[in-house]
């Protein structure tokens, strides 16, 4: 945390005046927004030194490559911290949701898929144009041996675990030759490996790209097959061959293209990557006992259905699995998320306490008012306990702090115990005068103290600005 201060007061010239932890799935990484009158950076925090070194190196050569990536501006002289552009909190995973969620995508949404997948072989071949591979992180380029680990990983954390039964020689052949198949292409191509929604930032309505450390050099059809064929995306059949679409037409700025080998050879690793996806489902739902990933697992069988409708002659035995496990009646109904829900409520009070849908009955309500109230200041009357001048406000006063810090001990202890009890509901409200400002606040700061510590669902629903929204 020091060092990100340092870094910005010695690129900016000011003080750090406000630091907010943001949330963040790397279990070695920390990130933070830091904020000095006008000018906010982003700041990282990663113990892994080589990972760090990989996104510094591969990220300037991005930018002077002119892709949209954040600018790192400092690093501290041990590499293990720094500071880079803030391209805001528009995430195309979370603006997607509406489509994610019922299926059928806005002509706004398939826009900015579209703008997407048309991005990719620039970063493609322009990114790896001169990129020093051996910076990569943890391997320079896609290879045998990582293709096997993943089948491996399929094989042993799903397929065995799922009861469905195999003969392990010819499963192992067929690996063999699938594996050969995938990794004769070595152009200089780069692979970003982890390519999808919740590493794409939206700015000035502009895709732009974070999280690419992970990448090394490797063939065009992986990140293709990554993002179209996303388990929960639920992209229509004809909204996946317009990004494909989308893509050929921008690939074809880099490289002839016979579109019919391609198709071919993306169709092997859109095969690839849903075992692949399998794997990571089932070691988390079955070994780790999370069930939300296992609540997956339909989805990625339901596009394994689809590209089995025209089997892999190449890979008989396999083919023949695949069709097995597919058809296990388990796999065709979602599983449901069983997790608790943490239902978190801002409310006014004059308006009436919210009511309990769920029929659970328990839970809390917190009455904010006795917290200084930055509404009775004309200035912050058009403001919400989300903006940064509220939240200013109630920080800098204080008392927002410790009434919260009694909040967190009390529902920390409710929600371990219902987790314990596999109760799947719970319902937090805070209220206040207006339901604007310190409620709201409350209740935002609350979802994410929850969302670092708990493995749980959690919805904001924000009553009397008509908000509502999953974290």
């Amino acid at each position: 945390m020091e060092e990100l201060k340092t870094l910005f007061k010695e690129y900016t010239g000011r003080e750090a005046e406000e630091v907010t932890e943001l949330t963040s799935s790397g279990s070695n990484r920390r990130y933070f927004r830091l904020k000095g009158g006008a000018i906010s950076i982003i700041g990282c925090v990663g113990t892994s030194i080589e990972e760090n070194e990989a996104f510094i190196a591969i990220a300037k050569h991005f930018h002077e490559k002119g892709i949209n990536v954040p600018k790192v501006f400092a690093v501290t002289e041990d590499h293990r911290a720094y500071i880079q552009e803030d391209l805001g909190d528009e995430q195309l995973y979370i603006a997607l949701t509406p489509g994610r969620e019922s299926g059928d995508y806005s002509i706004f949404e398939r826009n900015l898929l579209n703008k997407t997948m048309a991005m990719l072989p620039k970063i493609q071949f322009k990114g790896g144009d001169g990129l020093d591979f051996s910076k990569c992180y943890p391997e320079p380029s896609f290879n045998a041996r990582m293709v096997e680990f993943d089948l491996n990983y399929f094989k042993y954390c799903f397929l065995k675990a799922t009861g469905c039964e195999f003969h392990e020689v010819k499963l192992q052949d067929d690996f063999d030759r699938l594996r050969d198949d995938l990794t004769q292409d070595k152009g200089d191509t780069f692979m970003y490996r982890d390519f999808q929604a919740r590493n794409v930032m939206i700015k000035d309505g502009e895709p732009y790209f974070i999280d690419f450390q992970g990448g090394r050099r490797g063939p065009i059809y992986y990140d293709v097959a990554s993002f179209i064929w996303q388990a929960r995306s639920r992209y229509p059949e004809d909204l996946r061959e317009e990004l494909v679409s989308t893509y050929l037409r921008a690939l074809k700025g880099y490289m002839q293209v016979d579109e019919e080998e391609f198709r071919g050879k993306l169709r092997l690793f859109v095969l690839f990557r849903t075992l692949q996806v399998l794997g990571a489902y089932g070691f988390r739902g079955y070994f780790e006992k999370k069930p939300h990933f296992l609540a997956s697992v339909p989805y990625a069988l339901s596009n394994l259905r689809k590209l089995l409708q025209t089997p892999f002659e190449e890979y008989p035995y396999l083919s023949e699995v695949l069709t097995r496990l597919a058809n296990m009646p388990e796999f065709y109904e979602t599983v449901e998320d069983r997790r608790l829900e943490v239902k978190i409520y801002s409310f006014a009070y004059k308006k009436g306490i919210p009511v309990d849908t769920t029929g659970n009955g328990g839970g809390y309500v917190f009455d904010c008012r006795a917290i200084n109230n930055p509404g009775k200041y004309e200035h912050y009357r058009q403001f919400t306990g989300r903006d940064p001048e509220v939240i200013k406000f109630l920080e800098d006063d204080g008392e927002v702090i410790g009434f919260l810090d009694n909040v967190y001990s009390l529902v920390d202890a409710h929600v371990k115990r219902f987790i314990e009890r596999k109760f799947t509901n719970l319902q937090v409200c805070f209220g206040c005068t207006g339901g604007q400002h310190r409620s709201v606040y409350c209740a935002e700061h609350l979802a994410e103290h929850l969302a670092h510590k708990f493995d749980i669902k959690i919805r904001i629903i924000h009553r009397e600005q008509d908000i509502e929204r999953i974290l």
